[in-house]
């Protein structure tokens, strides 16, 4: 078998030599050592390589190259070899640099120059990434691939569900020449035509075909979640901490969790994110000036918490929670149910829904609620519509407006300076084909298969426009109905904790606040509440991380009094 690869990029000649040279010393007995004078020729030989079929196991890149500097060539190389460890070199503590690779490539280490001795500034720093790399499960899976109808709500909700995976698949159309013969292979025929051995049922659709070549017909979210790999049954009945919801909170509860040595389960519904990691574009997060998107930071997130040990289970409803003595019992909808010491309720909250005739009946059919990346490409050239005056909202409109040709942000107050923030506000407004219409609100909607028609009611009345796609982003719908009277709640359904579970009017006169940090405790000892579900919370998701890292130290409280 051939070695794997070590390369190196770097313009200075000497300095190209050097690293090589260090390289060959330590590595040359396991690793072909490549190297290359320019980002240009760098990229080259990565394309080269892959073509070969070789395997690159390390890409070492200087910062400061002309017409490409280290960041953008490691951003093109990780596309052909997305499981090579990125290291970028610079000669000074470029602070800005780092940031940067860090947002865009994800970015291993970073290393300063020069390393004098590389046996102590080098190596084991290279040691280390090498080791990662050999652990990597670098196995290439194969295509999925989604069949289904343009307009299906069960087909959106398939690739939404996958996107916000992070699992990649390609999306036929059911009339589409290859979505065709993907039908037919599996015994259907939805053009309605029949034929011997044929389902003529459209209601089958969506086809999903694994890279195995299973298939799939109109699957459950728990079937698509099993099929694809993603982890659906806890390994064991019994744990230190439950969470229940993978967004911001759940997410920061079960890294700190995990990473303090608690046996750490999370249980989420959908996607890790919540309604975070729907979000397009998030620029105000501590230590991402550039920027980043709610799928990616998600996603790190998601990375973390297992890499510390944490199980994360998928497409499965909590449905009850129930104290047994010193257990907590957390009961799903397929009857099945784990135990634990602690549970951190960080369920989050769903945008609400509009009540305007017409729009149920075009859910997944136009009407979107959230941001629906898969969508936006179909966006293009057209004008879309964006409900909400909030971040959210604000942040959909903007990457909307990359593809569509107008984009109609719908705001029934009279601006949008009492809920967005300043930054998102200037942004907008500094984006021609984005118009905002205050005062105005849906009334109706109208449509064949799919949504076709708008009515707005605004201060000038009432008026038809035509449009394809709604996305809404309104308002804040607590998931805590399961909770039934175990947990006690506000009248909206948030979760009440602290000093709230007393009723305002039988407070006596300087109420005493308790002294638990953030006030995250439930009326049920062992079980505790973090971020947007939680009542009276700010609303951001740097606070939900901050309120799931610090339910996890009033549970190792709990748990010392326990």
């Amino acid at each position: 078998m051939d070695k794997p690869v070590i390369m190196t990029v770097d313009d200075d000649p000497g300095v190209s030599r050097s690293v090589a040279r260090d390289l060959r010393r330590r590595y040359g007995h396991s690793y072909r050592i490549v190297r290359a004078d320019t980002a240009a020729e760098g990229i080259e030989s990565v394309r080269e390589m892959r073509l070969r079929g070789d395997d690159v196991a390390a890409i070492l890149a200087d910062y400061r190259m002309p017409q490409m500097n280290g960041v953008e060539f490691l951003e093109q190389a990780m596309d052909l070899y997305p499981y090579a460890r990125r290291v970028l070199l610079t000669a000074y503590a470029d602070t800005d640099a780092a940031i940067q690779a860090i947002n865009v490539v994800d970015l291993d280490h970073y290393m300063l120059k020069p390393w004098d001795p590389p046996e102590e500034k080098f190596y084991p720093v290279l040691d280390a990434q090498l080791d990662a790399w050999q652990r990597t499960d670098r196995r290439t899976t194969g295509e999925l691939r989604v069949v289904g109808a343009r307009w299906s709500a069960r087909s959106y909700e398939v690739r939404d569900f996958l996107a916000r995976n992070h699992v990649p698949y390609r999306w036929l159309l059911a009339d589409d020449p290859e979505g065709e013969q993907l039908l037919a292979a599996a015994g259907m025929d939805v053009t309605g035509t029949g034929g011997p051995g044929t389902d003529a049922a459209p209601a089958a659709l969506p086809l999903v075909v694994t890279a195995e070549g299973a298939v799939l017909t109109a699957p459950s979210t728990a079937e698509l979640a099993a099929a694809v790999g993603l982890s659906t049954a806890p390994a064991t009945g019994f744990y230190d901490l439950i969470v229940i919801g993978g967004g911001p909170g759940g997410l920061g509860a079960a890294v700190y969790g995990a990473s303090e040595g608690l046996r750490t389960v999370l249980v989420e519904q959908h996607a890790s994110g919540g309604q975070a990691g729907q979000s397009s574009r998030i620029e105000n997060y501590l230590g991402f000036p550039d920027g980043v998107s709610g799928s990616q930071l998600a996603d790190r997130a998601r990375r973390q918490a297992l890499k510390f040990g944490a199980e994360l289970l998928t497409a499965r409803t909590v449905t009850s929670l129930e104290v047994k003595g010193q257990a907590r019992v957390v009961g799903f909808a397929d009857g099945g149910s784990i135990a634990a010491h602690t549970v951190i309720l960080a369920t989050g909250v769903s945008y609400r829904r509009l009540t305007a005739p017409g729009l149920d009946d075009f859910i997944g059919a136009g009407v979107y609620y959230g941001a629906a990346v898969t969508e936006a490409p179909d966006c293009r050239d057209s004008e879309v519509y964006v409900v909400g005056a909030a971040n959210s909202a604000g942040q959909g409109a903007v990457y909307l407006s990359g593809y569509a040709s107008t984009v109609h942000m719908i705001v029934r107050s009279d601006g949008l300076e009492r809920s967005m923030s300043h930054y998102l506000i200037e942004q907008i407004a500094r984006i021609p084909n984005i118009v905002v219409h205050t005062e105005t609100e849906v009334v109706g909607a109208a449509g064949g298969d799919h949504l076709e028609r708008l009515t707005l009611k605004g201060p000038e009345g009432e008026r038809t426009v035509e449009t394809e796609r709604l996305f809404v982003f309104i308002g804040a719908e607590p998931f805590t109905d399961w909770l039934g009277d175990t947990v006690e709640r506000d009248e909206r359904g948030f979760i009440l904790t602290g000093p709230d579970l007393t009723a305002a009017e039988d407070r006596p006169r300087n109420w005493p606040l308790r002294r638990e940090p953030y006030h995250l405790e439930t009326n049920v000892p062992g079980v505790f509440a973090a971020g947007d579900v939680r009542a009276d919370s700010i609303k951001r998701v740097a606070s939900a991380v901050g309120e799931g890292a610090m339910a996890v130290a009033l549970v190792h409280r709990y748990l010392e009094k326990a």
